[in-house]
């Protein structure tokens, strides 16, 4: 059998860090391009499944349903998986978080809500098991490849247990100083091997590395 990648897709800075020390992302937008976000449209629409944490999915579930980006589209259609020991959350989350508050100041949202797009969320199914054991069930399956979003804690998790099969970094040019890191929780060093470069207009490079 034939097993579905797990590609993680983070941004992130020049000293390695995935969000400000609260959660900033702010840092990122500024950095966004058209060239860019082509790219990034056409490697989502590539994914068969987005899987991500329950803090993630509270602020995800608030922004892409009231969007008009053109990411929102396959952020809204492509099913979803949610880890999340706590089970099931409400999709109408608060909008209090620092990268959400950073992404509406950034790209303002509707005030109103597609249904069809925010199905998308409310029918997402949530995983409360064995991060690895719940991965693995998922990579048996049939179809596209699994995108991994973030919080930090979730991706860090999965690096941690070797459970990425392919790195798509999206590096900014500036270094944060302090944040949140997205290595430091291994116990060894990795090594991993570049297969792809590209270098969009504001700077940005999009890296893909492969793991042992």
């Amino acid at each position: 059998m034939t097993m579905r990648k797990l590609i993680l897709k983070m941004s992130i800075s020049l000293d390695g860090f995935v969000a400000g020390p609260n959660g900033e992302i702010n840092w990122i937008f500024p950095y966004m391009s058209k060239d860019g976000k082509s790219w990034l449209t056409a490697k989502l629409w590539a994914a068969g499944l987005h899987i991500m944490g329950s803090r993630t999915y509270r602020d995800m579930a608030s922004y892409w349903p009231y969007s008009d980006d053109q990411l929102a589209p396959p952020m809204n259609e492509i099913p979803k998986v949610i880890f999340s020991r706590g089970g099931t959350l409400a999709s109408q989350a608060p909008r209090t978080t620092a990268a959400l508050k950073d992404a509406i100041h950034a790209i303002p949202v509707r005030d109103t809500v597609s249904p069809a797009a925010l199905t998308g969320w409310t029918e997402a199914r949530f995983a409360t098991g064995d991060l690895a054991t719940e991965v693995a069930a998922l990579k048996k399956q049939e179809g596209k490849p699994i995108f991994a979003h973030g919080g930090a804690g979730f991706a860090q998790n999965l690096v941690s247990r070797g459970l990425i099969d392919e790195f798509i970094l999206v590096v900014n040019p500036i270094a944060l100083g302090q944040g949140l890191p997205l290595f430091s929780s291994m116990s060894k060093p990795l090594g991993m091997k570049l297969i792809d470069s590209i270098r969009f207009s504001t700077g940005v490079l999009a890296n893909t590395y492969l793991p042992p």
